[in-house]
C-alpha cells in the first residue's frame, strides 16, 4: 500500500505535462467533442468573431426590450472603421482631422477644437504620429436628439468613452471635436485601432451597431431625465403617418409571419391603435393590403421603399430650407432630385453646398439651373470637388464610365503580343508612339492595379492583359464614379448680377457669342440669365464692342480677347501697388519663369499670379498649381492656355 505523500515527479518546462505540450482548457473540450461525434459543428460554431471585444456588452444592450428603451432619450451613433493603406500612408487620416476641425463648427462660427480624455486642446499632429503602424481606426458621430440642451458636449462625449472603455476592457486613445453647425449638435469622435497593449482593437458588430448608441442614450437619460408618457406617446402617434421607416413599422416587419401577415391585435390598447393606424397609412401608400379584417400582408421590400421615401422627404425639405434662407422661391413642381448616373447635363446658379452624409464624407449642391428648376446633385466625396462660392455659375455632368481610349489601345496591343502590354511592346508595335506616350498607358495600367486588381504586374515589369480588359476598365471607372459621381465645372465665380456691367470675359459674353447657347426656361434662372444677357447686350453696345443693325447684334470681332485684356490691365494695375512690383503681359509663345504666388478670381476665370524679380504676370492658373505654391515653375503661352512645367529643369509639362 502506497504512503499518500508518494509522488513521482514528472520533468518538464512549467504547464507542460511529462514534456508533452500542454492543452488548454478550450483544447480539451473540443477533443472531448470530437470523441463524441459533433466535432464538426462544434467546428462551425466557434469563429474569430468571438474574440471582438464588447460582444458580451453588446448583446446585453441588445437584446434589451424595444419598449423598454423608449423612456430612453434617443441618441443617433454612425460607425465606421477605416483601413489604412500603408502605400498611401496616413494622408486621409489627416485629412479627416482637419476636416472635422474646419472653420464654422462651434456655436460661435469658429474653428473646430479637438480634445481628449484629459486636454481641451489635443494635439492632432501626435495623434497621427501614433497611428503609423496601425492597421486600422474607428470612426464615430454621436448625435443625440435633444442636443439642443447641452450647452457643452465634451463632458458626455467624455463619460461615454469612460463608460466604453469599461466595455471594451481597455484603455482608449481618442480624439473629438463638437460641431453645432447643424440643426442637430453632434460629435465626431477618432478612436486608434490598438488597444492598451498595442495590440489591434477589435470591437464587436453588435457593440459598434447597437450596444454604444444605447450607452449614450442612457447617459443622456440621466442628464435630461428619461421620456414621460406623453412624449412617447405623442412621437409614436406622430410616426403613423410619416412616409419613412418609423419604429412601428419595425416591430410590424418583427411580428409579421413567413407570408408577411401581420394582425392588427397587441395586448396593449395603445399600441394596437398604432398599428391599426399605420396599417391603414402604409395601405394608402400601397405597402399593405388587408387581406381580412385585422389582418394585413405586407408588401415586399416595404422597409426599403420606405427609406428611399424617407431619403427624398430629408431632400426635399433640405431643399425648401436652402431656397428660405436664400431668398428664393419655388414651387414644389419645380425641383428635382438628379441622380448622376441617369441625368443630363445641367447649368445653373450654386444655391447651397453641404454634406448628405459626413460619415462618408458625401456632399450635395443645389443648383437652380437654365431649365427652370431646382437640383439637388449627389456629387460625392468632398475632396472630389473643388470649393465653390455660392451664386458661382457651374455646369455638372455625370462622370463617363465607359472604357477610355488608352484602354482599347492597351486591348489592341496586348492582343498582338500573347496578352502581355509594355513600353517596350507599345514602341515596337507603333513605331510613331513616344516614351512619354507609351508611359501614360502604363500609369492607367497601375491605377486600375491599385484600385480593383483587375491587372498583374509580371516579374520582369510586363503587364499581363485579360481579353476582356476594356470591360474591366469600364468596371474600374464605374468605381471611381461611385466616389465622384459628376463632373462639376465652375463657369464662373463672379454672380450673375455683377457680371452684367463688369471688365472682363464672363460668362455672360460667352453664352452671347455661342453657336449654340444654353436654352433658357422662362422660370428661376433661366428668367434671370435671360435678363442679365439682355442686360449686357446693352452695355457692349455702350461700350462700343457690339453694335445694332436692322434689329440684329454685331459683336466685335475678338471680343473674347478684348474684354480679358481690359479687365487684366485694371486688376494688374491694382495688384502692381499692392506688391510694389511693375506688370508685364505674357505674349504668345513667351516662355515665362517665376514663383506661384497664389491664384486671382476674375471675371474672366482664374489666373495664377507669377512673380519674378522686380516684376509680376498673371497667366491661365490650373488645379495642380495649387500643389505648388511658392515655388519656381515656368511654361511657355499658347494662345489662350499655357504648359506649365515645375521647377527650374526641363521636364514634362502641364498642359
Amino acid at each position: 500500500m502506497s504512503d499518500d505523500d508518494d509522488f513521482t515527479p514528472r520533468l518538464g518546462k512549467p504547464r507542460n505535462a511529462g514534456g508533452r505540450k500542454a492543452r488548454t482548457y478550450l483544447q480539451r473540450v473540443l477533443q472531448a467533442r470530437t470523441l463524441a461525434g459533433g466535432a464538426r459543428r462544434i467546428t462551425l460554431a466557434f469563429t474569430g468573431s468571438r474574440i471582438a471585444r464588447g460582444n458580451v456588452a453588446g448583446r446585453q444592450l441588445a437584446s434589451r426590450d424595444r419598449f423598454a428603451t423608449w423612456r430612453h432619450r434617443r441618441v443617433m451613433v454612425k460607425s465606421r472603421i477605416v483601413r489604412f493603406d500603408k502605400a498611401k500612408g496616413l494622408g486621409a487620416a489627416r485629412a479627416h482631422l482637419r476636416y472635422i476641425q474646419r472653420d464654422g463648427v462651434t456655436r460661435d462660427g469658429e474653428r473646430g477644437r479637438l480634445y481628449s480624455t484629459d486636454s481641451e486642446r489635443a494635439d492632432g499632429k501626435a495623434f497621427i504620429e501614433r497611428q503609423t503602424d496601425d492597421r486600422h481606426q474607428f470612426r464615430f458621430i454621436v448625435s443625440p436628439e435633444d442636443g439642443e440642451q447641452y450647452d457643452d458636449l465634451k463632458p458626455l462625449t467624455r463619460r461615454l468613452m469612460a463608460q466604453m472603455e469599461q466595455d471594451l476592457g481597455t484603455k482608449l486613445d481618442w480624439v473629438a471635436v463638437d460641431h453645432f453647425n447643424t440643426g442637430h449638435p453632434h460629435t465626431h469622435i477618432v478612436i486608434r485601432g490598438k488597444d492598451e497593449r498595442g495590440r489591434d482593437l477589435v470591437i464587436g458588430r453588435e457593440y459598434l451597431t447597437q450596444g454604444l448608441r444605447e450607452r449614450a442614450a442612457e447617459l443622456v437619460s440621466l442628464d435630461l431625465g428619461p421620456r414621460t408618457d406623453i412624449e412617447i406617446e405623442n412621437r409614436l402617434a406622430h410616426e403613423i403617418e410619416q412616409e419613412r421607416l418609423t419604429s412601428i413599422d419595425r416591430r410590424l416587419l418583427h411580428t409579421m409571419d413567413e407570408d408577411r401577415i401581420v394582425a392588427v391585435t397587441d395586448r396593449d390598447p395603445f399600441h394596437q391603435s398604432l398599428r391599426a393606424g399605420r396599417l391603414q397609412k402604409l395601405g394608402h401608400l400601397g405597402l399593405a393590403d388587408e387581406i381580412e379584417p385585422g389582418r394585413w400582408q405586407l408588401a415586399e421590400g416595404m422597409d426599403d421603399t420606405l427609406h428611399r421615401m424617407g431619403e427624398r422627404g430629408d431632400i426635399i425639405r433640405t431643399m425648401q430650407r436652402a431656397f428660405t434662407e436664400h431668398g428664393l422661391q419655388r414651387m414644389a413642381a419645380d425641383y428635382a432630385i438628379t441622380e448622376p448616373a441617369r441625368m443630363t447635363p445641367i447649368v445653373g446658379r450654386v444655391v447651397e453646398r453641404g454634406l448628405s452624409d459626413e460619415a462618408n464624407d458625401r456632399h450635395y449642391l443645389i443648383v437652380d439651373a437654365t431649365d427652370g428648376r431646382s437640383h439637388y446633385v449627389d456629387i460625392g466625396r468632398g475632396d472630389a470637388t473643388d470649393v465653390i462660392p455660392d451664386n458661382a455659375i457651374v455646369r455638372i455632368a455625370p462622370k463617363p464610365t465607359e472604357a477610355r481610349a488608352v484602354d482599347h489601345t492597351i486591348a489592341e496591343i496586348a492582343a498582338a503580343n500573347d496578352g502581355h502590354y509594355s513600353v517596350d511592346i507599345h514602341l515596337r508595335h507603333d513605331s510613331a508612339a513616344t516614351q512619354t506616350f507609351a508611359e501614360t498607358h502604363v500609369r492607367r495600367l497601375e491605377a486600375m492595379r491599385r484600385a480593383i486588381r483587375s491587372v498583374e504586374r509580371d516579374v520582369d515589369g510586363t503587364w499581363s492583359i485579360a481579353p476582356d480588359h476594356v470591360e474591366r476598365a469600364a468596371a474600374f471607372e464605374a468605381h471611381r464614379a461611385r466616389a465622384a459621381p459628376v463632373i462639376v465645372d465652375t463657369l464662373s465665380s463672379i454672380p450673375l448680377d455683377r457680371q452684367v456691367a463688369t471688365d472682363g470675359a464672363t460668362w455672360l459674353d460667352r453664352e452671347l457669342i455661342a453657336t449654340n447657347p444654353e436654352p433658357l426656361r422662362e422660370a428661376g434662372f433661366g428668367e434671370d440669365a435671360g435678363a442679365a444677357l439682355a442686360q449686357r447686350r446693352q452695355w457692349l453696345i455702350e461700350q462700343g464692342l457690339a453694335l445694332e443693325e436692322q434689329g440684329c447684334i454685331v459683336y466685335r470681332t475678338n471680343l473674347l480677347a478684348t474684354l480679358r485684356r481690359r479687365e487684366l490691365n485694371r486688376v494688374a494695375g491694382q495688384l502692381s501697388g499692392e506688391l510694389g512690383l511693375a506688370y508685364t503681359e505674357a505674349r504668345p509663345g513667351e516662355r515665362i519663369e517665376g514663383i506661384y504666388r497664389r491664384p486671382v478670381e476674375l471675371a474672366s476665370g482664374r489666373y495664377a499670379l507669377i512673380e519674378k524679380s522686380r516684376e509680376f504676370t498673371l497667366l491661365p492658373w490650373r488645379p495642380v498649381l495649387e500643389l505648388h505654391l511658392d515655388k519656381q515653375v515656368s511654361g511657355i503661352m499658347r494662345g489662350d492656355s499655357i504648359n506649365w512645367t515645375i521647377g527650374r529643369q526641363r521636364g514634362p509639362s502641364i498642359l
